[in-house]
């Protein structure tokens, strides 16, 4: 099972928060093996693009998106645990989603796919570790919004993770970040190749997607990385003449970042994911953040954030700790000095691997 791409199709219906999908597919890929007691399972939840492959196999020798973070003698260490990482429900690499063929109409399910919610995510990734016939999980990983699942998984089914690992999330949204990611959907909605989301498979509205790519890296990194990194240097490729070509090396990054995702993300997934992240408030499960994480029976906790991540701010974390604190024997809080805000989990490895090793 080591390495493996594998698809769980389920039968009947999978319950929603706010509807039902009949027989979804569910992507997910193992790294490792399951020890004899079978408890030494490590459940990762991705952010809003990425797809299962948290790290290379001999399956897929191809670079993951955490390669630094998951593997043999890596901080999770497939040579120790069994990790299982869940494409999202409602993305576009392999689960179902908008793109995918609705059996009813044999059509994609595009608009009429059910309102997504991030507590639909975490029931998939429940279905998965059932699948495996899994009943304890070492512990349950997400940074973003998979932290966020992370955190709805361990309330939704208290009885099957001993232990969080919460990287750059949080308990909700802030009004900021439900603004940059508003702003973002209505940035692809008003292109006219949107189509109202009946674009062809394909095709769809390059425009509005790259422009809520560049948004996203804005928001996904911070002023000061900017100027450390680029300051007002020039940009060196030849660009079209005009008077707004791009002048700055900045542009040309952010530029290179929208082209690269066009095309690899179907837009109608990338509308429903981010909305999923505006709606996620744990506080929905009891009237508050601390009647809503009530349910959760963890042995420990670790949460990080960084200081420089405007996205999810540091605030947000210690909020998470410290409701965490009252239902967990052990929590660990650890704030760390980045410079490269949101993204620094995927990129800043000399602070983020000690902390995670910490923990396992």
């Amino acid at each position: 099972m080591a390495g493996a791409r594998r698809l769980l199709k389920l039968s009947g219906w999978l319950p929603m928060k706010r509807g039902r999908l009949r027989e979804p597919t569910l992507a997910f890929e193992t790294w490792g093996q399951q020890n004899r007691d079978r408890d030494n399972a490590v459940l990762i939840f991705t952010g809003l693009s990425p797809s299962a492959h948290v790290a290379s196999s001999p399956e897929d020798p191809s670079t993951g998106w955490w390669e630094d973070m998951v593997g043999p003698d890596k901080p999770i260490d497939t040579n120790r645990y069994f990790v299982i990482c869940v494409n999202s429900l409602g993305s576009c690499f392999g689960s179902t989603g908008p793109a995918s063929i609705d059996p009813d109409t044999g059509k994609p399910y595009r608009l009429t796919f059910p309102v997504l919610c991030v507590e639909d995510i975490a029931r998939a990734g429940a279905e998965v570790v059932r699948s495996l016939g899994i009943e304890t999980l070492y512990a349950t990983v997400g940074a973003s919004m998979g932290g966020m699942t992370a955190l709805a998984f361990c309330t939704m089914f208290p009885n099957i993770s001993r232990g969080l690992v919460a990287i750059s999330s949080a308990a909700r949204s802030t009004p900021f970040a439900i603004a940059m990611r508003s702003l973002q959907r209505e940035m692809i909605r008003k292109d006219p190749h949107w189509c109202e989301g009946n674009y062809p498979p394909g095709e769809g509205p390059i425009t509005g997607m790259r422009l809520a790519r560049k948004l996203g890296m804005i928001t996904y990194r911070s002023a000061p990385e900017w100027e450390r990194r680029f300051g007002r240097e020039r940009a060196t490729d030849e660009a079209p003449n005009g008077p707004f070509r791009i002048d700055f090396e900045v542009e040309a990054y952010l530029e290179a970042h929208a082209n690269k995702f066009v095309g690899a993300f179907d837009a109608n997934c990338y509308l429903y994911l981010s909305r999923a992240m505006d709606l996620f408030d744990i506080a929905d499960h009891g009237g508050s953040i601390a009647a809503g994480l009530d349910p959760v029976q963890l042995d420990r906790a670790l949460v990080i954030g960084v200081n420089t991540d405007f996205l999810f701010p540091l605030k947000q974390q210690i909020e998470l700790a410290d409701g965490l604190k009252h239902v967990v024997p052990e929590v660990d809080f650890r704030a760390l000095d980045s410079i490269q805000g949101h993204d620094s989990f995927l990129v800043d490895m000399d602070r983020f691997r000690p902390a995670v090793a910490s923990f396992f």
